[in-house]
């Protein structure tokens, strides 16, 4: 078998351990993030992981083997299955039908268990699950987990009599990876810091200015975009969801000297004509100097959003500058947007959205890599390569009866790192539209200031 060291280095290419600045569920703020559920993914790693946990301890002392759940039951089912010691399941609670079992399996009083986990950090969740599994007359002496944060876990548990076994302790990880060059030693004194109980300080991350972006943008339309920006002095969208062209055209008109794009919804005005609508738009852009950003939120197959980008009543291509598309039909599917600048969709700002974490991760691989986006909407921190735009904001309501979730100016440019401020209805809903638009402008101005 291969050595510990080529073990978890072969774990650690699937991203079990991430470095950073990273918000744990106690609110404390960790230079490091540990996840094993990755290795449950890759059957071959899995059987390796639960030899070497099973060859650390003295088999003949256990009857059965529980994980506490849920990250630790895959490898709780790979150790059964290599040792032909039975399995039993612990419930994160117990079902409120059926047998209404917290422990699932077969199994008798006075048994011991071997405990599995993944990760010890406090001890806390492999105290719950002893405590229900003793509740069932099943013994509990030995430990075995993954990782050892040495946070405290295992002297907490050894001092309740429990032996613990720990196939790597973050100490040994960290010199692994520092011998290969994967962290720097700010990274290693961070850590060696953070573990021996001291308030470990980060060092804020500079935000770019708008000219330090405009420098490393490649994007026609993202130069475009940073150029008014910095030349009104404004990081302000407005959203004109208008049913006629008379409200949108009179609102471009009010809004504009203080934008640098407005987007738009040209499907639901019920009087869209060419000529009466896009010609008379595209003179107030060009004299307020403001983009053209339709919101049309492109979701399908490429052949499908090439046709709807160019065809139709609409015709996109045609006059906007940017255009939003989601990027769950691919990479290829964002190919048919040329000419235009492309802001993808990461998040929504609506409650109960389905853009998920996995989903935002597997939708950036795709959005950093295709030369047509310039961006992408969201409510969280992304690349400095990316222009970040971030819709649901407003400077009074904290949503409405649709599930909108709004957030302050201040908010999320501070917080995500928010390039473009995109506000709807707290402009053109208000009783002074123009007064409102030049409020926005001025209080996101003013919030990405105070980030340089």
């Amino acid at each position: 078998m291969e050595s510990k060291k080529e073990f978890f280095l072969e774990c650690y290419k699937l991203g079990i351990i991430k470095f950073g600045r990273f918000t744990l569920k106690s609110g404390i703020e960790s230079p490091f993030y540990v996840d094993l559920r990755p290795l449950a993914s890759d059957p071959k790693i899995l059987k390796k992981l639960a030899n070497y946990l099973l060859e650390m301890l003295p088999l003949d002392n256990f009857d059965i083997i529980c994980g506490v759940p849920y990250a630790a039951l895959p490898m709780a089912t790979a150790m059964s299955l290599e040792s032909y010691i039975p399995l039993i399941i612990k419930r994160k609670e117990a079902k409120s039908y059926g047998t209404k079992k917290l422990i699932e399996g077969i199994f008798a009083k006075g048994q011991n268990c071997l405990l599995v986990e993944d990760v010890i950090t406090s001890g806390k969740s492999i105290l719950e699950t002893i405590e229900e599994v003793e509740n069932e007359g099943i013994i509990v002496s030995d430990i075995v987990v993954v990782l050892d944060r040495q946070q405290g876990g295992r002297e907490k548990l050894e001092a309740k009599g429990y032996k613990v076994h720990s196939l790597f302790k973050i100490s040994e990880v960290v010199k692994i990876l520092r011998e290969m060059h994967y962290i720097d030693e700010d990274e290693v004194a961070r850590i060696r810091d953070f573990v021996n109980g001291n308030q470990v300080v980060f060092e804020e991350k500079k935000r770019l200015s708008y000219e330090e972006k405009l420098e490393i943008a490649e994007h026609s339309f993202a130069k475009k975009i940073l150029e008014i920006a910095i030349e009104k002095r404004s990081n302000l969208i407005a959203s004109a969801d208008f049913v006629t062209t008379k409200e949108l055209l009179a609102f471009a008109d009010i809004a504009g000297p203080h934008i640098v794009a407005l987007k738009t919804h040209v499907d639901i005005l019920n009087d869209f004509d060419e000529d009466e609508t896009i010609l008379p738009l595209k003179n107030l852009a060009q004299k307020h100097n403001f983009l053209l950003m339709e919101d049309r939120k492109f979701a399908d197959i490429g052949n499908t959003q090439a046709l709807q980008f160019s065809y139709g009543t609409f015709e996109i291509s045609n006059w906007a500058d940017l255009v939003t598309s989601h990027v769950i039909g691919g990479s290829k599917s964002l190919d048919c947007f040329v000419n235009v600048g492309v802001v993808a969709i990461l998040g929504m700002s609506s409650q109960g959205a389905l853009t998920d974490s996995h989903y935002r991760e597997e939708a950036l691989k795709v959005i950093e890599n295709h030369p047509n986006v310039i961006g992408c909407v969201a409510q969280n921190e992304i690349s400095d390569q990316l222009l970040l735009f971030t819709p649901g904001v407003h400077l009074g309501k904290k949503g409405d009866d649709k599930g909108q979730q709004y957030h302050a100016p201040e908010h999320v440019i501070r917080n995500y790192g928010t390039d473009f401020i995109i506000v709807g209805r707290g402009i053109y809903k208000s009783d002074d539209p123009e007064l409102e638009a030049l409020r926005y402008k001025t209080e996101g101005w003013k919030a990405y200031l105070s980030c340089l």
